[in-house]
């Protein structure tokens, strides 16, 4: 077969900050899914978008030739009505752990296809992958099965959707291209379009544990997207959320893992819970069910009695122990005073040094690697109290680690500045 185009044209286009045509999106994505453009030549276009970016034509285009390159599901057959959240990643956010099971005990069904670890940021399967037993690939049947008795399901998304995205996805978090903002805004999309669920709400995280460190860049990407998914016919809205510092006390797998179920169990730290509430109540409202309060179903316990039967559902045991690491190792606070700041990309670094991220595609990860925070900005600390403990099963991996740590954090006189977790709303 004769191609149309050939790569290497497609490639120098964007490198010359050329706008590229219908035509050459639709077969580039195609011919990067069956192989006839190689991972190199992918990479130089990945880069090439980064760098001189793509207007809402072709980032509309883009993610049309993403979605066509698989196939769509559909849950119309549902007796519930279906939401779903999505976060553009950041350090300890654990939210669709005890967000999926909440938004199902409330009554609207979540099918939350969710991705590895990338970059820095952590793997919502990751971390569920470290409870014993549970697997994240499901049949399209199992899938409806279970949101049907169960009302929530976490899993990878299945092979057949979106193909060209779960290739391009491995190929940027080890290019350097994931800050793309068209290709987050692609990716994310065509997952979430191709998934069929009929109402969407994004957590763009802002910060410096984000991938978008500026609020203008998450208000740009959170537009494209609330754009791209009410477009497609899907209800969709955008929150902008604070990553400066890491959510919660955790960043890791495991320990991610046990924090959420503390939230389900009516604890946990107030900023979890916080966003957990504020995404709950979004998507409940996208999907036509304002009257229910999620913060009463929190606390009944009906989204605990959720979680365990989702988990059970998809083989894993809600009641195993969850595995802790062989090493650890405790950071002390130099001085005593406040907190000032805990930089979230440090922590974020930190916990991917230790073997809770990878560095190469198909890398397995540790469940008990990781970083937890002994203190969070505002808190009173005391010279030689610990304030941070690293943990992972290769102790060789410790110096790398507190080298991500060095000025990420800052202890002074005063008060760290509280915030709300939530910035701004789009949609």
């Amino acid at each position: 077969m004769t191609e149309p185009f050939d790569a290497v044209e497609v490639i120098a286009a964007k490198r010359d900050k050329a706008e590229l045509g219908d035509a050459q999106i639709d077969w580039v994505v195609d011919a990067y899914t069956r192989g006839v453009v190689a991972d190199e030549q992918m990479s130089a276009l990945a880069m090439a978008i980064l760098l001189n970016g793509m207007n809402r034509r072709e980032i509309a285009r883009w993610t049309a030739a993403m979605i066509a390159s698989g196939e769509r599901m559909e849950f119309s057959a549902l007796s519930w009505k279906t939401a779903d959240k999505h976060s553009t990643g950041g350090v300890g956010d654990k939210i669709t752990l005890p967000l999926a099971p909440l938004v199902a005990a409330c009554g609207v069904a979540v099918p939350q296809l969710s991705g590895r670890g990338l970059g820095h940021t952590g793997g919502t399967l990751d971390k569920l992958e470290s409870i014993p037993g549970w697997r994240a690939a499901l049949t399209n049947r199992e899938i409806m099965t279970q949101l049907e008795d169960v009302g929530a399901v976490i899993c990878a998304a299945g092979d057949g959707l979106a193909p060209a995205d779960k290739k391009l996805y491995a190929l940027r978090d080890v290019t350097g291209t994931v800050e793309a903002i068209p290709l987050i805004a692609s990716s994310i999309m065509s997952k979430k379009i191709a998934e069929g669920t009929g109402a969407l709400v994004l957590d763009v995280k802002v910060g410096s544990g984000a991938f978008m460190k500026t609020k203008d860049q998450a208000r740009e990407l959170g537009q494209i997207m609330v754009d791209l998914g009410n477009d497609a016919g899907v209800t969709t809205v955008a929150l902008l959320t604070d990553m400066s510092t890491p959510l919660g006390p955790t960043a890791g797998n495991a320990c991610e893992v046990a924090e959420s179920v503390e939230v389900l169990a009516g604890g946990g730290p107030s900023d979890v819970v916080e966003l957990t509430l504020a995404l709950a109540r979004e998507m409940l409202a996208a999907a036509g069910k304002d009257d229910v309060d999620p913060a009463h179903v929190l606390a009944s316990g009906a989204a605990m009695d959720v979680w365990k039967r989702m988990i059970s559902a998809q083989g894993g045991d809600p009641d195993a122990t969850l595995p802790t690491s062989k090493d650890t190792h405790t950071i002390e606070a130099p001085e005593s005073g406040t907190l000032l700041q805990l930089d979230a990309l440090a922590v974020g670094v930190a916990a991917w040094r230790l073997g809770a991220g990878r560095a190469r595609p198909g890398e397995k990860v540790q469940a008990a690697a990781g970083v937890t925070m002994h203190a969070k900005p505002g808190d009173t600390v005391t010279a030689g109290q610990p304030l941070l403990t690293l943990h992972t099963d290769t102790p060789e991996r410790f110096d790398r680690a507190m080298a991500a740590l060095e000025g990420g954090y800052t202890i002074g006189q005063g008060a760290a500045g509280g915030s709300s977790v939530v910035i701004e709303r789009i949609g």
